[in-house]
């Protein structure tokens, strides 16, 4: 499995597996593990109830029992239209098609609308973990208005037998002070019904951009996110993997330190990672990367995506439109190829 993996990372192969992190060292860091819910939420305000439906979660799939996620999620019919996400391979118009290759893939769950998921609950809730979106951004109203909004509530998750609650907050936008008051209400109450919260903790305005350089993605910027989306209790985060750094500095607003930049990350892709994961509580709440856009080299960007939320601390990934926007065959390989990142004991914490 190791020679598939650096087979397929290809040039980047030797420096993506050999890094050693210099900044925030991994013994800092709470690390998935199979103990994760005993050693780091058994200790947590979280009921009974939820530690059982998280233990549903992480003893799911391929990846049961090892302290990572791998999850399918299908949102974009709402969030990018249905002709854009589903044109390519129609079949995943049906919710039922959707189910299956989370199922087929070995996934840990299937994350998608209240619609796709109730479309066929009964059959497939008690076969795999489901975890609810509650809201989106739906791009047909003119001009695009780019806001999340309650599609869905904690209570029809929890009446469909959902295990989880998932939402995204658009941080740094206009309505971001509505959508932290919404969604910290919504987890507080899924918490209360005994489902656990995972919180896509996006940065969304425009100011982010300068010099045509666009920071939605910056180490600095998007680890506050983070720090703001555990702040309102998510069990896990859903960010975007870091690809650049500088974003408080470069925009020249907000407040940083020197030491974030000059100690606590690099230039790496894993060092900014991690600081990704520093800002999850030192991973007291799992980092989840997403899979990103599909393109060319799919499998090498995600496992390469993997790699790197793997040896960073990171919990697993939360991959879609690189394995749905397949044939279902080649999905279930890509999604396997993820999974094989989080199962080579050979790939360690850098």
């Amino acid at each position: 499995m190791y020679r598939k993996i650096v087979s397929i990372l290809g040039d980047e192969a030797k420096d993506l597996l050999e890094h050693k992190c210099m900044t925030i060292p991994k013994e800092l860091i709470h690390l998935p593990g199979s103990d994760f819910i005993d050693r780091v939420f058994g200790m947590t305000d979280r009921s009974n109830n939820v530690l059982r439906n998280l233990a549903a979660l992480f003893n799911h799939g391929r990846l049961a029992g090892t302290g990572y996620l791998s999850i399918l999620p299908v949102d974009q019919g709402v969030e990018h239209s249905g002709a854009a996400s589903f044109a390519p391979n129609p079949i995943y118009f049906d919710p039922e098609n959707i189910v299956k290759l989370a199922i087929e893939g070995g996934c840990n769950a299937v994350t998608s609308t209240l619609g796709v998921l109730g479309a066929v609950s009964r059959k497939y809730v008690h076969k795999i973990p489901f975890i609810l979106k509650i809201n989106h951004n739906e791009l047909l109203t003119y001009p695009n208005t780019f806001d999340q909004k309650l599609f869905a509530s904690v209570e029809q998750g929890f009446q469909m037998g959902a295990v989880g609650i998932g939402a995204t907050i658009y941080y740094g936008s206009q309505q971001s002070g509505r959508q932290i008051e919404e969604i910290s209400a919504a987890f507080r109450r899924a918490h209360e019904l005994g489902m656990f919260t995972v919180l896509w903790c996006y940065l969304r305005n425009d100011g982010f951009k300068k010099d045509k350089v666009s920071y939605d993605a910056s180490a600095d910027l998007t680890g506050q996110a983070n720090h703001l989306g555990v702040t309102i209790e998510a069990d896990i985060i859903k960010q975007k993997q870091a690809t650049n750094n500088g974003g408080y500095v470069a925009l020249g607003f907000g407040q940083t330190s020197k030491l974030v930049y000059d100690k606590l990350t690099s230039d790496h892709l894993i060092d900014l990672t991690r600081y990704q994961v520093a800002n999850c509580y030192m991973g007291r709440a799992g980092l989840i990367n997403s899979g990103g856009a599909s393109g060319e080299n799919d499998l090498q960007q995600a496992v390469k995506t993997a790699v790197i939320n793997k040896r960073a601390g990171g919990m697993g990934l939360i991959s879609g439109r690189k394995s749905f926007k397949k044939p279902m065959r080649e999905g279930v390989e890509l999604l396997n190829a993820i999974q094989d990142v989080y199962l080579e004991k050979g790939i360690d914490i850098a």
